[in-house]
């Protein structure tokens, strides 16, 4: 049996476990939703067309904590508009961000949200 601990009336050990059931859930909800984009972007049709390089951005973060250090890293988003005026943006590599320059015309490669390749239009 579970000792009660209670502080001023406040359930000690309800907190914990209310505390421990809340990021359990996000975990779970979180891991869900990943599963079901990447599960719609297999069944999504891999497509090929005409689109320019509107903008580019990063997103820095970090994770890590006191004991364990931190890891700094960064994420690789570009816009891509296609001819019938729809933008779309899609994460990239570091590598592909590098390359890609805004005002780059050609044909860009996707299947869901998934960037596949942009091959430029000289």
């Amino acid at each position: 049996m579970f000792m009660y601990y209670s502080f001023g009336g406040f359930p000690f050990f309800g907190l914990f476990y209310l505390v421990f059931f809340l990021i359990l859930a996000v975990f779970v909800v979180t891991a869900v939703r990943g599963i079901a984009q990447w599960s719609r972007n297999n069944a999504s049709p891999l497509l090929t067309v005409q689109a320019k390089v509107v903008t580019k951005r990063t997103r820095v973060g970090h994770s890590g904590t006191h004991n364990t250090g931190h890891h700094t890293y960064t994420r690789y988003y570009v816009t891509f508009q296609v001819e019938s005026g729809d933008r779309l943006e899609l994460a990239v590599t570091g590598e592909e961000y590098g390359l890609l320059v805004e005002g780059d015309e050609g044909a860009l490669s996707f299947q869901g949200t998934r960037y596949k390749g942009f091959e430029r239009r000289y």
